[in-house]
């Protein structure tokens, strides 16, 4: 726990991801003085349901803000620090040291995994009490009127917001065990990054093209906005069900390919 602890301290007193987070906070409240100040998009627009009703509840700001965020910012906020856990510590030459203490590869992939979950679930739950405390602030707030027509009163609402950060965080955590798999595979962090910056960016091209359409349940990000599972009454638990199941396949299949990978590898750096 103190190696784990270390690894925590480290990567929230780096600048660079510091700036990340404070980035990642600053897209709600900007989002929300946007809508403030010209008024939020009409129903018949073509904008996602989340978007027309910020204007008369706050609390769906949280819900957009997710929805917009989860689709480039917080993949690469979780690539770059997942990416350099491993390749970032060969390339400096840090790595070698650290296996020379009795942590063992498997104890020491664990707890750099273990740290990058960590950063989601903080990147995640930054973004959304930005955007519930930017809400709140500048719009009314009160019961959520549900997609599927259903009222239900605020503080359930406010739980459904915690529900979300989860399955976001969850999400993310499966991109980080891309990463760390990439982080595992050279020695140069920024190439673990672009790596996956790239996968993410094919996924959701490939997402998009209707002859591709049998790839989607396939590709990691075609399930993160499966959230607004959590706007309808009952909440559909079958769609966000399937959505943690890809997420778990992701890290097994990928933790795995960085085990194989790490608990081989020749250490040069």
């Amino acid at each position: 726990m103190r190696f784990l602890f270390s690894e925590v301290g480290l990567t929230f007193r780096r600048p660079r991801n510091l700036a990340m987070l404070g980035v990642l906070v600053l897209v709600p409240v900007l989002l929300g003085v946007a809508l403030r100040a010209f008024g939020g998009p009409e129903p018949g627009d073509g904008a996602p349901g989340v978007f027309t009703q910020i204007t008369g509840n706050g609390l769906f700001l949280t819900f957009a803000a997710l929805s917009l965020l989860v689709q480039l910012l917080l993949p690469v906020s979780v690539a770059v620090v997942a990416g350099d856990s491993i390749a970032g510590e060969a390339g400096i030459g840090t790595l070698r040291y650290l296996l020379a203490v009795p942590v063992g590869r498997t104890r020491l992939l664990v707890v750099k995994y273990a740290n990058a979950v960590i950063f989601c679930l903080a990147a995640v739950a930054a973004v959304a009490s930005s955007a519930l405390l930017t809400g709140l602030l500048l719009f009314p707030a009160g019961p959520i009127t549900l997609l599927s027509g259903g009222t239900i009163p605020m503080a359930e609402g406010l739980l459904r917001i915690g529900l979300v950060v989860l399955y976001v965080a969850a999400g993310m955590a499966a991109l980080a065990a891309i990463s760390l798999a990439f982080s595992t595979l050279t020695e140069i962090a920024i190439g673990a990054i672009a790596a996956t910056v790239v996968l993410v960016i094919v996924a959701q091209v490939l997402g998009v093209i209707p002859q591709l359409s049998g790839l989607r349940p396939y590709l990691l990000s075609s399930w993160w906005s499966g959230f607004d599972g959590v706007l309808r009454d009952p909440v559909a638990t079958g769609e966000m069900g399937q959505g943690l199941l890809v997420f778990g396949a992701y890290i097994v299949i990928f933790g795995s390919i960085a085990w194989a990978r790490f608990s081989g590898k020749d250490i040069s750096g």
